[in-house]
């Protein structure tokens, strides 16, 4: 049910929203952006509305005909009023993206007809209008006359939007995020703002603003554009909070000036102090031929390096630059991986599960654990330094200052130390963990995902781990979060010790920040390992072939009323598993016609919340296989979701198989199949018999692959 929202609540939300400039950022504002503010609150409520209700819009460029709201006392006369006072202007006053965002196809024509034929327009796409105009206002200036008089500009937008990216820390962030907030579609963390500002100084401020602003509009310049903005003064920045606007703009316009100007681009690209900015200008200014110059940044950089994933690079690069080494460093870890597993080919879309599968028949225990094992070991043992001891600037952050700036350690290094000090026993440290976790339970954090599997491989690791080995990442990570706060192994496994293994497939590539991860890894104590995969019809894995009958085809609101599933292992059928099922509704006489079901037949069934459990384990570590897979799989997962259970498995589909093995048959119905191969069906349409004769067709299938790889 839709929340209705309370008169003038707009303009509610728009004075909380300046309120906050009362606080600890009040004196990082522009003479504009002042000025806005007491200008806005001389004004009357009602024209107060009018320039909220514009503000909330998405683009500078509003349609005035719709603003006729009940809360607003002569709403055009309003406008009229705010226009003679400067709030309003016309579309002369607007960018063309704007435009773009507002006006329709059939505006933009209209518009374009101020400079003569609109003959072929009406076939162009509205992005290629949008650029034909653009085209014209540069050749030709804005028309003197528009039609189009009831668009106007908010001539406030640029003290507004510099106001928004105070507040909320980029350029994409509107006001609706209020509304969002009190609908409930968006979750805040209040309960950890502080009065604490986002940048340092009022000139770091304008210095961050200049970059997120241009860096937003990147999109819309055209080459001359372009290079006019690459020969602006360039504000020096103070702080990391600055520091970062500065380097993503100055990285994303180095890009672009890279399609057409390289040397222009180079310039502009060793003016950043990102990672990637300085990868890529050492890459481009070594096929440029500078190898010297090339040669003695790399070399500060191993010197003095400014990230492990800069070094990681930069040694990397410099080996096979300079002393000739033939392979990178990624490439010599893929080679020389610790071991290689032959893992069965309809794992191929989630190798990591296939694996876990794997040991998991081996008797070995597994966890999936990628990044989240270690961000939520991060976050739950330091939530009271991040959360507490750091504050948010508003609610709508996610990230503490602290994370964002990359100084967490140098801000809270005493409170760090003195908690692991504490926590001088695995006892103690899970303790802590579990009552972190039950304390703040649900609460937006933007390091993981709450879920009731959150804790149990984190014990695993606590149990089975090393305590100072934990320790020792964990203030890795503390130190350079921005770069170690992913590229982390896949899977942790419990082997009688505990490891780590990246899991690659073929073609699979090991990035750099998995090859830094897994270094700092072992320099902290753990055992990492680099696992290949190589795709085989493994006769360990076991095959369910599963069919269900239903009351009807759309899993939405229909519901199973027979589950029969087949089991095998090397070909061979080792167990089976039928039930009817109570769909709790009445069957169509049309399905118990089909499938011979009746209601009167599964008013004693079980429900399917009986029987999830058996279904769970009898498919589990298995490959899901029916006949058309999609519908039998969809329907099993949709009755798990009611339950508030993911079911996930792979999947395999015999009409897809016998396409594969046997092409060119009239049809691959399973009614068909069966004929055309003289395979028993028992009674089509009721689940057992028809899983069963699937599985024969999957054994035909796998029977002529293996003709065909000897």
């Amino acid at each position: 049910m839709r929340k209705d929202l309370p008169p003038r609540y707009y303009l509610t939300h728009f004075h909380e929203f300046l309120r906050f400039f009362d606080g600890a950022s009040g004196h990082l504002l522009t003479e504009q952006a002042n000025t806005f503010i007491t200008r806005f609150c001389a004004l009357d409520e009602d024209k107060q509305c009018i320039v909220v209700r514009a503000a909330n819009r998405k683009y500078a460029v509003i349609d005035r005909s719709q603003f006729n709201y009940a809360e607003i006392s002569l709403p055009q006369q309003q406008i009229d009023s705010l226009i003679e006072s400067g709030w309003f202007g016309d579309l002369s006053h607007a960018s063309v993206q704007d435009m773009a965002g507002v006006l329709t196809k059939d505006a933009i024509i209209e518009l374009m007809a101020t400079y003569g034929s609109t003959q072929g327009l009406s076939a162009l796409t509205k992005s290629k209008l949008v650029e034909r105009l653009r085209q014209e206002i540069a050749l030709h200036g804005w028309p003197d006359r528009f039609s189009l008089d009831h668009y106007l500009v908010c001539l406030f937008d640029n003290a507004l939007r510099f106001l928004l990216f105070v507040y909320f820390g980029n350029t994409k962030s509107r006001l609706n995020q209020f509304s969002m907030r009190d609908l409930g579609v968006m979750r805040t963390r209040s309960d950890s703002v502080g009065n604490s500002a986002r940048f340092d100084s009022k000139e770091d401020t304008e210095a961050a603003w200049f970059y997120a602003d241009r860096y937003s509009k990147l999109a819309y310049y055209d080459q001359a554009a372009l290079l006019g903005v690459a020969k602006l003064p360039f504000p020096d920045v103070q702080s990391v909070s600055a520091a970062f606007y500065r380097d993503q703009f100055i990285y994303a316009l180095g890009m672009k000036l890279m399609e057409f100007d390289k040397l222009k681009a180079l310039d502009i690209l060793k003016l950043a102090q990102s990672d990637k900015a300085k990868e890529k200008w050492l890459r481009e200014t070594y096929k440029a031929g500078d190898t010297d110059a090339v040669k003695q940044h790399l070399e500060h950089i191993i010197d003095n390096p400014q990230s492990d994933t800069l070094l990681a690079f930069a040694e990397d690069f410099y080996a096979r630059k300079y002393h000739k080494k033939r392979t990178s460093t990624v490439t010599d870890m893929l080679r020389n991986a610790s071991k290689s597993l032959d893992i069965d080919v309809s794992q191929n879309q989630q190798v990591e599960r296939g694996v876990l599968a794997y040991y998991a028949r081996q008797g070995v225990q597994g966890w999936r654990t990628e990044n989240r094992l270690w961000r939520s070991l991060f976050g739950l043992t330091f939530w009271q330094q991040l959360y507490e001891e750091d504050t948010l600037v508003t609610e709508f952050d996610r990230r503490p200052l602290s994370l964002k700036q990359n100084n967490f350690y140098t801000k809270f290094e005493n409170s760090i130390e003195s908690l692991l000090t504490a926590l001088n026993s695995k006892q103690k440290l899970r303790h802590h963990i579990h009552k972190m976790a039950t304390q703040h339970y649900g609460k937006v954090n933007s390091l993981f995902m709450w879920s009731s599997g959150l804790l149990a491989p984190l014990d695993a690791l606590i149990t089975h781990g090393e305590l100072p080995t934990i320790f020792n990442l964990l203030r890795m990570m503390s130190r350079d979060f921005e770069n170690l706060r992913d590229g982390f192994p896949d899977i942790m496994v419990l082997d009688n010790t505990l490891r780590f293994e990246e899991i690659k497939a073929p073609g699979d590539q090991l990035r750099r920040n998995q090859l830094v991860s897994i270094q700092r890894l072992q320099q902290a104590g753990f055992e990492v390992a680099v696992t290949t995969v190589n795709w085989v019809r493994d006769p360990a894995q076991p095959y369910v072939v599963v069919d269900i009958e239903t009351t009807g085809g759309n899993n939405s609101y229909n519901r199973i009323t027979e589950i029969g599933m087949v089991k095998l292992v090397a070909g061979e059928e080792i167990a089976q598993y039928q039930t009817l099922i109570n769909p709790m509704r009445r069957i169509p006489n049309n399905i118990t016609r089909l499938t011979g079901i009746s209601d009167e037949m599964v008013a004693s069934a079980p429900v399917f919340a009986d029987v999830a459990e058996d279904i769970n384990a009898f498919t589990e570590d298995a490959v899901f296989v029916a006949h058309n897979v999609n519908f039998d799989y969809g329907f099993i997962k949709q009755e798990f979701a009611r339950l508030e259970h993911t079911y996930r498995r792979p999947k395999m589909c015999t009409v897809r198989e016998m396409r594969r093995t046997y092409p060119g048959l009239t049809s691959y119905s399973l009614a068909n199949l069966t004929q055309h191969f003289d395979i028993k069906m028992e009674r089509h349409h009721r689940a057992l018999s028809d899983a069963k004769a699937a599985a024969e067709l999957l054994k035909l299938a796998f029977e002529k692959d293996d003709e065909s790889s000897t």
